[in-house]
């Protein structure tokens, strides 16, 4: 089984800006979705496991083999989808797969099936010689997915692939993760909280540059159990005691403001526990780690 092992990994950039302080995670096959607000370090993880990037201090290990005295070797097993992934618009997807194996050194008798396997694979087989140009951002996406997939990789990584697709281009993204998912290690970052409940077989909790827990989604839910309140109250109450408070989410009643709150403790008599979201996991576990 494959492993991917990342040691008290830092980043630090020019001015003294720490992007990624002493994280720590052990990655097996299956979907990974690292989850944090933007600035949390996310892209700069990925940067450093794609060995587009060094760090500062630590390592990450693939196999036993550190990846950045061998990065020729991750680099035969790695698919890499960037956020800000860009295309020749006037190519098509047959032309533009075909120069991007190039760039990859892939050759041979067999890569015309797999360009043609994985334009099937990404429902893209009736548009292979469209321009680019015209696709919506969902298919630039898939042109994006198939030129990571071009050699077959055993580790993914997908930085932000959510971003700017409509909720049913999202969903199709979505199961096309699940699809891929046999037998790879997956990792994408997002700050969308359903993309993680959607698809994650473990969730990477980021804030700050720094790691504040690695767990699959149902450990996260338990955290947060018993701590998560729903309670009606007038506006002017609300204003009063909201600074003490986390809140997860208000909705406006005709009587007043219908308010979902974590605490450890009933927040007020009239409060009644609800079930947690992963929303309310995650922003619970936030404020845990910054008290600290």
């Amino acid at each position: 089984m494959n492993m991917l092992e990342i040691d008290q990994v830092s980043k630090q950039y020019k001015k003294g800006v720490w992007a990624l302080r002493e994280s720590s995670l052990q990655l097996r096959p299956g979907i990974i979705g690292l989850l944090g607000p933007n600035g949390a370090g996310k892209s700069t993880l990925m940067r450093i496991i794609a060995t587009i990037s060094r760090p500062t201090s630590g390592k990450v290990i693939w196999n036993g083999m550190d990846i950045h005295r061998k990065p020729d070797e991750l680099r035969r097993v790695l698919g890499y989808l960037p956020q800000d992934f860009g295309v020749y618009p006037h190519l098509n997807p047959l032309e533009f797969l075909e120069y991007a194996a190039a760039l990859k050194g892939l050759g041979g008798r067999t890569l015309k099936a797999r360009v043609t396997g994985l334009l099937e694979l990404l429902n893209l087989q009736h548009v292979a010689k469209r321009p680019i140009g015209s696709f919506s951002g969902g298919m630039r996406q898939r042109i994006g997915i198939a030129q990571a997939l071009l050699n077959d990789p055993s580790l993914l990584i997908i930085d932000e692939p959510t971003v700017g697709l409509d909720p049913e281009e999202r969903m199709r993204f979505r199961s096309l993760l699940t699809e891929l998912s046999g037998g790879r290690t997956i990792l994408f970052s997002t700050h969308v909280i359903s993309d993680i409940e959607a698809v994650a077989d473990q969730v990477a909790l980021l804030s700050r540059g720094r790691l504040m827990a690695y767990s699959d989604p149902v450990s996260l839910l338990c955290s947060v159990q018993g701590k998560v309140w729903s309670v009606l109250i007038p506006d002017e109450e609300f204003q009063e005691k909201r600074a003490g408070w986390i809140v997860s989410g208000t909705i406006r009643q005709q009587t007043g403001l219908l308010v979902r709150i974590i605490s450890e403790a009933r927040p007020l008599p009239q409060a009644i526990e609800v079930s947690p979201t992963l929303e309310e996991a995650y922003l619970y576990t936030r404020a845990m780690q910054e008290e600290i």
